[in-house]
């Protein structure tokens, strides 16, 4: 029998990711997938997995399945410890997991997102050839729910040699930087602007998700007050209204109609996705041969700011 995990509740928000689906911008369809890559890739690794191979995207825990059959498992991302039929298990660690026994991934100690993989991977009808859940377009399976059935696929590759992952230094870091490329649009703001960016802490609202994560801090002076017409994004893209910057993660849409200040690098994309509300960040910027020029940090002002716009 095809081994199973039954989903008995699914937190805040689960869901199937992979590394998206690439190549449809023209057609309006973004590409979506883990927004944590590393953590992602780092669960099919240890499991054995194929790159290609989906994995559950946890976000603030709460997720709780029981298997039908005997699987390997990592849980990575967050940091948290993983309960099997009572026992805990260290996050970035293959568990072996026997029929009837109940998996939950609880709500981390710190972080927002974890990745559940299982060797195998998770199996679902691919949409533009990729198993994600795009819960800005809804493409992919819908987010997980009480009940539902993950069937295990055949995503595997040689077992692998390794049963613990030590977790990065990155995750322990208080304050999460931001690395970035400056523009396509960074024309359109003063000087001001853009030391405003780099000297300030930023503080992640509440309003925050897969489409983006919304900051709170100073505002950014514009040079140029026009109105732009909508252009092309990308996921990093710094894009800028009136109420202040938005981080577009995976689930972005694929075009924009306010200006685009910068554009930040994938791995601190990986950070920035297990920022919670509240926490801070900072921005460095890059040229655009990929050399640091930071400018030093200020401590932010008290005042909260206004939420992003919707």
């Amino acid at each position: 029998m095809t081994p199973r995990l039954i989903v008995e509740n699914a937190g805040s928000l689960a869901t199937l990711q992979d590394l998206g689906r690439r190549g449809h911008a023209s057609i309006g369809v973004g590409i979506s997938g883990a927004v944590d890559r590393a953590s992602h890739n780092r669960a099919n690794r240890l499991v054995g997995n194929l790159s290609t191979a989906a994995t559950v995207e946890v976000t603030l825990g709460g997720l709780v399945a029981r298997a039908t059959g005997r699987m390997d498992i990592a849980v990575t991302g967050a940091d948290v410890d993983v309960d099997v039929d009572g026992v805990r298990h260290p996050p970035d660690a293959r568990i072996r997991v026997r029929t009837g026994q109940r998996i939950t991934v609880p709500t981390p100690r710190t972080g927002l997102r974890n990745y559940l993989a299982v060797r195998g991977g998770f199996d679902a009808q691919p949409i533009l050839g990729s198993r994600s859940t795009d819960t800005l377009a809804r493409l992919g399976p819908d987010p997980l729910g009480p009940g539902d059935v993950l069937t295990v696929g055949r995503d595997w590759g040689p077992y692998p040699l390794i049963d613990h992952i030590p977790r990065p230094t990155s995750h322990h870091r208080d304050l999460p930087v931001l690395l970035y490329v400056p523009g396509p649009r960074d024309d359109w703001f003063t000087e001001g602007a853009h030391a405003a960016l780099c000297r300030s802490q930023w503080v992640v609202s509440p309003s925050s998700n897969r489409v983006g994560v919304r900051l709170l801090g100073p505002p950014l002076e514009r040079a140029t007050q026009g109105e732009l017409p909508s252009e092309g994004v990308v996921t990093g893209a710094i894009q800028v209204p009136p109420a202040g910057p938005i981080v577009f993660l995976d689930d972005h849409p694929v075009t924009g109609g306010y200006p685009v200040i910068g554009v930040v690098e994938r791995d601190s994309l990986d950070r920035l996705a297990q920022a919670r509300a509240g926490e801070l960040v900072v921005f460095r910027p890059l040229s655009r041969s990929g050399s640091e020029f930071g400018r030093p940090v200020e401590r932010p002002s008290t005042r909260s700011g206004r939420a992003a716009e919707r």
